[in-house]
């Protein structure tokens, strides 16, 4: 079970010395934030944040496996991400992401590290995910098939055909016009 009030990190709290952090993430996380790229998953993530002069530094590796659709047959697929995250923190008078520089109200001084820890493992997920070959469901790669030969043979067809407008464009190119 995952609780989102895990992932919040006191600032005050904290001591000058390096802080290790480390938290299993499953499918109750994703679903408590409502993202709509990735919908169930098991993270592990670990690192560590570290307190200095006037900001923190938070170390993470995010490594696990998160269920995405296939882009062929759009069946649920585990994809393997591996990523690294590094924020800057500093205390400030109110909440703001200015470049790379997350300020967090002096009032409240607690840095929530789950939408951040989502947002990174989004972007790990491959531009292109799709299962291995064979593993795909079978009948929606029949109806894809089906369908991309329909439009190839459809392709084919209008390649015989020329558009008028261009036919009489290459009358203009034949040696009979020049009369």
């Amino acid at each position: 079970m995952c609780n989102l009030e895990q992932l919040k990190i006191d600032l005050k709290a904290l001591t000058e010395e390096l802080t290790p952090l480390e938290w299993k993430l499953d499918n109750q996380f994703f679903q408590q934030l409502d993202g709509a790229q990735i919908q169930a998953g098991s993270l592990h993530v670990s690192g560590s944040i570290r307190k200095t002069v006037g900001f923190y530094e938070l170390l993470l590796h995010v490594e696990g496996t998160v269920s995405v659709p296939c882009d062929r047959c759009l069946d649920p697929m585990n994809q393997p991400i591996a990523t690294d995250l590094r924020l800057v923190v500093k205390l400030g008078e109110a909440y703001s992401e200015d470049d790379d520089i997350i300020t967090v109200a002096d009032a409240q001084p607690v840095l929530d590290t789950a939408w951040f820890i989502y947002e990174q493992a989004v972007l790990a997920v491959p531009i292109q995910h799709v299962h291995q070959p064979g593993e795909c469901n079978d009948a929606m790669m029949r109806v894809l098939n089906e369908h991309s030969a329909a439009r190839s043979s459809d392709a084919d067809a209008n390649k015989d055909t020329v558009d008028p407008r261009w036919a009489k464009l290459a009358d203009l190119l034949t040696p009979e016009s020049e009369g």
